[in-house]
Parts: C-alpha cells; structure tokens; sequence
C-alpha cells in the first residue's frame, strides 16, 4: 500500500477571504454553507430585532421635543420607548402573556404594547410620566420580543409549537403573515 504525500494546505489570509467569488460555480458552493449558519429567515428576524431594540429609539430621539406657538413655554419630550412581549388584554386592566399558538385559534394579533416615557410641563411644573401606553406593535415569532425565543423543543411542545418551526412570521387577525 503506497500512501500518497499531500502538503499540507495554507490557512487562507486576510485577503483571501476578502477576495470576490470569480464564477457562479462558487458561488453555488457557498449557498449550503450560508444556510447552515443563518437559515432562511435569520435576515428578517435580525432586521426586526434592529428595529424594535434600536431603530425604533432612534427614529424617537429625532423627533423628540414638541413645542407649542400658543405657550412658549410648553413642551413634551420624548424620554425612551420600549416595545413588551406579546400580551392580551382580559378585561379592563387586567393583562397576560399570550402565545402565537392561542393567538391563531382566536383570531388575535399576537402583539405587544408600546410605552414612552415622556417629561412635559403643566404651567411652571414639569412633569415626567413612566410606561405611558401609545400603541401595540404586531411581533415577529422567534424575534427577541417573542415568547418562543430560548425555549427547547419540550417548552415549544408545551406551548403547542413546532420546535422545527425557524419563526420569521407574523400572527395578525389568527393569520400567519410573512
């Protein structure tokens, strides 16, 4: 038995990593290596997470103080914003968690309040009030705002989801949404 004599190879190098994929052949080769690390829908939920943890603060930072041409000396500033995890309003105050599984069989959005924080004046007094409720955002399933996020496949089976399932969606009205 004749062994045969392979030099070993060279690591790649900074600039060989940096190098474009010459022909569509590679680039082929490529597609199956980048499903394995990211998925199909890894893009989408990094593109929400961004949203809700920074551009969303961002887009409130901008535009964060309101002033009145009737009172000069009123305004309203825009503190931070936060977006909860998904929850259902039960009756009059009263709220709980809410699963996308729960929110499909009723018909519901499976979304999270929005609250700022805001510092105003009334006359020469200023103001600051805490979790001030503006809206409700729809959250996408497996996002870092979702119930499922973390959770191992028995959790998921609880919580009557498919531990295969990669998230990516939303639940609006019952119905799952891309």
């Amino acid at each position: 038995m004749t062994q045969i004599k392979t030099e070993p190879k060279e690591e790649p190098t900074e600039n060989d990593l940096n190098k474009p994929v010459s022909t569509i052949e590679d680039k082929w080769l490529l597609l199956p290596e980048f499903l394995k690390v990211k998925g199909l829908v890894k893009q989408h939920i990094d593109s929400f997470n961004y949203f809700v943890n920074v551009d969303i603060k961002n887009i409130v930072k901008a535009n964060k103080r309101v002033l009145s041409d009737a009172d000069p000396n009123w305004y309203l500033e825009y503190l931070d914003i936060h977006v909860g995890v998904p929850d259902v309003e039960e009756s009059f105050n009263v709220t709980r968690a809410v699963t996308p599984h729960e929110c499909r069989l009723r018909d519901m959005t499976y979304s999270a309040s929005i609250t700022v924080d805001i510092e105003y004046t009334r006359g020469q007094q200023r103001i600051i009030r805490k979790a001030l409720p503006i809206g409700r955002m729809p959250i996408m399933l497996r996002s870092s705002n979702c119930v499922l996020t973390g959770k191992n496949g028995v959790e998921l089976a609880k919580m009557n989801e498919c531990p295969y399932d990669p998230g990516g969606y939303f639940v609006c009205k019952g119905v799952e949404k891309v």
